[in-house]
């Protein structure tokens, strides 16, 4: 979900850095001293996983796992998606730094979101009922994310509308299989250890 330099027009550049930028102030003020080693360490997940890229038109698609790093890092999703993205434009020269705030707000936004709407419901429900939750969290992750690459494509340039559609419709096989490691992810951490899904950026007495 890289969306390629030289691609965004400096609007939607300037727009990226300042919601990425903004995400990543309120993620670190709200993350636990004794839980950075949780974002680090899901932070270098996601630099592992999405390193096969898959170029689709301006953009590309890649394993992101946006929903487990959301319902886990909460609002520290934006720093630890922020890192591993700029580590990459560093060393593999994926993405580049212009487009370094678009390309965390494609991912961390979306994150953010599969936190706020279904992370709860995660944590308190059992059986079918959190493996459906689990599953749509996963699936809207992907959508989301494609979803906003598309935004910034269209917004840059109307010329891109019928890129951004592809990108949308070459996600869904990607927002299936992401429902199902989401599932199999969250299932697993509720009977090993369910306080991981409390949220990073959760105290433990709330």
């Amino acid at each position: 979900m890289h969306i390629s330099e030289g691609v965004l027009s400096p609007q939607m550049l300037a727009a990226g850095w300042a919601i990425a930028g903004a995400g990543t102030v309120v993620g670190l003020k709200k993350l636990d001293p004794d839980k950075i080693v949780r974002v680090a360490f899901f932070s270098s997940v996601f630099f592992l996983a999405s390193l096969v890229n898959v170029p689709v038109g301006p953009s590309s698609t890649h394993l992101s796992l946006i929903a487990p790093m959301g319902l886990i890092l909460g609002w520290s999703v934006f720093p630890a998606v922020l890192t591993a993205l700029a580590l990459q434009a560093i060393l593999l020269r994926f993405g580049g730094f212009l487009a370094l705030g678009a390309n965390t707000v494609s991912i961390a936004l979306p994150g953010l979101i599969v936190y706020l709407l279904f992370a709860a419901g995660v944590r308190r429900c059992a059986g079918s009922a959190a493996a459906v939750r689990s599953f749509a969290a996963g699936f809207a992750g992907v959508i989301l994310s494609a979803a906003g690459v598309g935004v910034f494509l269209w917004l840059s340039n109307p010329a891109f509308t019928n890129a951004a559609k592809f990108i949308f419709v070459a996600h869904l096989p990607l927002a299936l299989i992401e429902g199902s490691l989401t599932l199999f992810m969250t299932g697993f951490l509720k009977k090993t250890a369910p306080d991981i899904l409390s949220g990073a950026d959760r105290h433990s007495g709330e």
